[in-house]
């Protein structure tokens, strides 16, 4: 197959970096945290194999895109990531082709849940993985509802403190901590006490994921090696953020096509009232034009990594009905 192309591309003030290959109708995947548009890399090939254009940022904060001010969280709220997406998508985009297919994992479903919010006419359908839609609670701030639920060493309000969690992962090293994460699979929140971190000695042999290469993790590691968790931790700083800016889609629904695909053991499926949500029949009434909901048995939180094949293929099914008269 030929070879996954490498640009630079302006947009909305900052310089994204984009891996692309194939022709035909164009495909946005956005990763997740802590990801990168690697994370992709089975879905990118698999369907340009298939006639579509795969499109793979790193978001603004990660990887080799530069420009975006880590050291102030609130340049990383759902507005300023979704400017990006669509400015991305309008310098990208093909001849005539006004809306475009939409994939996102853990933040990047997150992200791409809010471009269908805020601008359906950009997205074509959307298939979204572990993170279903979350909508607004007026009555309460994200971060202080999670503290009041699982205290302050649930992983998202450590996460709140810049600095803090930073100084930890320094200690752990990177391939520790990326390990750590990637190796998570118990159907439950993740805690992260203070000092003991994924409850592993720092001089432990690392273990990876049986669907995670050296190579792999050294990729991973020499990106966050360079770059440093900040700009990732960032999208959960800018929770109670995007909170206060929402205001206006209160009780806003998605209405864009919508596939959504999730495993059993994912931390995000079994905490937060995620299950509870999406099968009490609220999840529909949020998402209108939700189609299909997948749960996979015995799978975790990086899916679309652990089970490539399976995923690849609610993809390009999905996808098809939405071609019109043009099947790739």
């Amino acid at each position: 197959m030929e070879k996954i192309e490498h640009k630079m591309v302006a947009v909305n003030g900052i310089n994204m970096h984009v891996a692309e290959l194939g022709n035909g109708p164009m495909i946005l995947f956005i990763h997740g945290f802590p990801e990168l548009w690697y994370t992709w890399r089975h879905q990118i090939r698999y369907l340009a194999s298939k006639g579509y254009r795969a499109v793979a940022p790193d978001l603004r904060g990660f990887g080799d895109t530069t420009g975006a001010p880590t050291e102030d969280a609130t340049k990383f709220t759902t507005l300023h990531v979704v400017g990006d997406l669509v400015a991305l998508i309008d310098a990208m985009a093909g001849p005539g082709e006004d809306k475009v297919f939409v994939v996102g994992h853990d933040w990047g479903a997150f992200q791409a849940w809010a471009l269908c919010l805020y601008r359906p006419d950009k997205v074509k359908a959307l298939v979204n993985l572990s993170v279903p839609f979350n909508p607004r609670n007026p009555k309460i701030k994200p971060i202080d509802a999670m503290r009041a639920l699982y205290g302050n060493d649930y992983y998202i309000v450590r996460f709140q403190e810049r600095g803090e969690i930073e100084g930890e992962f320094a200690v752990w090293g990177t391939e520790r901590v990326l390990t750590g994460i990637f190796n998570y699979r118990k159907p439950a929140p993740l805690f992260l006490p203070k000092g003991i971190g994924f409850g592993t000695s720092p001089d432990a042999p690392i273990s990876l994921p049986s669907w995670l290469s050296k190579e792999d993790l050294a990729y991973y590691a020499s990106k966050f090696d360079k770059t440093g968790f900040t700009g990732g931790l960032n999208y959960y700083r800018t929770l109670n953020t995007n909170w206060e800016v929402t205001a206006p889609w209160t009780n806003g629904q998605v209405k864009v096509p919508t596939k959504f695909i999730v495993g059993d053991l994912d931390l995000t499926y079994n905490s937060l009232g995620a299950k509870e949500y999406i099968e009490s029949g609220r999840f529909k009434k949020d998402v209108p034009l939700l189609e299909d909901v997948i749960i996979l048995s015995g799978v975790a939180h990086f899916l679309h990594e652990e089970k490539p094949d399976e995923i690849n293929k609610h993809i390009h099914q999905f996808f098809k009905e939405y071609l019109g008269t043009t099947e790739p």
